[in-house]
């Protein structure tokens, strides 16, 4: 536990000797310098709003490793000239939290604030988060928790109740690379040294960092501290060095140039010609060179409705779990579960039926954005739209004993056009042959949908 008083930025700043770690020496003293979440601290924000106008509440941040979540605390306390108590859930307990939250008290009287960080709040207990709660209520602290668990299911409710919960996003491999660039030149980095180190490879490590400025800086401090040193006493930092430091083979690869798009285009032609192999090897080639797991997740999830669709119902609750499980465990670890998702994708029966469908619909519902919904499905709440004849003629499925009604829910003009053209692949031939009975029904064409 550190506790500090502050009433000016320098002093919650200058806590970094040279001898501290660059990740330490790098944070940023003032909200214009922090790197990332613009969605709260951007010019006209909510954080930072409530930063100028000094009106700071309780909070929860809840967000990843390494994006900023102490660090904006600590300039918070800065900005509002509180004295800043600093827990950590590991090793504080109860009897320290009563003693702060005493002197908070005391404080308070001569009109001081107190501002408490709790770093990994998840790791409190009950017991030790409810002793915070009658000091939050009171207003004796200002409490700031961070997390990076669902704040929902890991902090009792009383206490979540009373503080505002701001999610902080992964940092992206721009806002690190822009962290790498200011750390060269800043003093407190490199900027007494000359550094020779290629753009692309400062983006390699922004983006092996998958998000983390900590893990960014400190590898960027060991490619540094490994890197040839000149008669003249500048440094180089070669791609042979960055290897060794991150311990694998940098693959040429932009997260946002063509050869991102190059590659996910292989996975996913690959998977629909059913070639697991070459969809397995791109998918490898992705997530080696430091694609976001999440992004490589969420084509899947699109995959799975595209190319398979009713074809197999299992491919998309699976690409789905295998989002989840990216997000819950991370790389390297989610990588077997993205395998797992990808075999099973390029085996899958196929079916881009509802692919088509919606394109086809999106077409006819672009061009023909006048076509009125028929008077036989509008609701009918008032007695001028009865008298309009709003909802004429509707039966309630429910209540026919084929629970299908006999009616057109299309517009008049549309009413024979086909946008699901199911196919015989896979599960989708039942659903082929259940549509069929259902259409020939509705249209009049049979004694009843048998099997529906």
């Amino acid at each position: 536990m550190e506790q500090l008083s502050l009433f000016d930025t320098e002093n919650i700043n200058s806590l970094s000797p040279a001898s501290a770690p660059l990740a330490d020496r790098m944070r940023p003293r003032e909200l214009d310098d922090y790197i990332g979440q613009e969605h709260l601290v951007g010019r006209g924000k909510i954080l930072r709003q409530m930063l100028e106008r000094d009106q700071i509440c309780s909070m929860i941040f809840w967000g990843p490793p390494g994006v900023g979540k102490t660090t904006l605390a600590k300039i918070i306390a800065g900005r509002t000239k509180s004295s800043f108590v600093n827990f950590s859930a590991v090793t504080s307990g109860i009897k320290e939290i009563k003693d702060i939250m005493k002197q908070a008290e005391d404080n308070r009287a001569y009109g001081i604030r107190t501002l408490c960080f709790v770093d990994e709040i998840h790791r409190f207990n009950k017991a030790q988060q409810d002793a915070f709660l009658p000091y939050v209520e009171r207003g004796s602290i200002t409490l700031i928790g961070a997390t990076t668990e669902n704040p929902s299911f890991e902090i009792n409710a009383a206490l979540l109740s009373r503080c505002k919960v701001f999610v902080l996003r992964e940092l992206t491999t721009e806002n690190l690379t822009e962290l790498l660039r200011r750390t060269l030149k800043d003093d407190r980095g490199f900027g007494q040294t000359e550094i020779h180190i290629e753009e692309d490879l400062l983006h390699t490590i922004a983006a092996f960092a998958n998000g983390d400025a900590r893990t960014a800086l400190n590898t960027l401090e060991m490619a540094v501290l490994n890197g040839e040193i000149s008669p003249e006493g500048s440094i180089a930092v070669t791609r042979d060095t960055l290897e060794q430091c991150l311990g694998k083979k940098t693959l040429l690869y932009d997260r946002k140039g063509e050869e991102h798009y190059n590659l996910i285009s292989a996975l996913h032609k690959s998977m629909r010609n059913s070639d697991p192999d070459a969809a397995v090897y791109w998918l490898a080639r992705m997530l080696e060179a430091g694609e976001d797991p999440l992004f490589i997740a969420r084509r899947l999830i699109r995959f799975a409705s595209e190319d398979i669709g009713l074809a197999d119902n299992q491919a998309l609750p699976l690409a789905v779990a295998a989002y989840q499980a990216c997000h819950f465990i991370g790389m390297p670890e989610c990588n077997v579960n993205l395998t797992q998702t990808v075999i099973y994708l390029s085996l899958a029966p196929r079916s881009n039926a509802a692919e088509i469908a919606y394109e086809t619909a999106k077409s006819d519902a672009v061009n023909r954005l006048a076509e009125p919904v028929p008077l036989v499905i509008r609701n009918a709440p008032t007695g001028l739209m009865k008298d309009l004849h709003y909802g004429d003629g509707y039966i309630y499925a429910h209540n026919t004993e084929e629970k299908i009604a006999r009616m057109t829910c299309l517009p008049e003009d549309l009413k024979d056009r086909r946008y699901y053209l199911p196919t015989s692949e896979g599960e989708e031939s039942t659903w082929k042959e259940r549509l069929e009975k259902s259409r020939a029904y509705r249209m009049g064409d049979a004694s009843g949908p048998e099997g529906i």
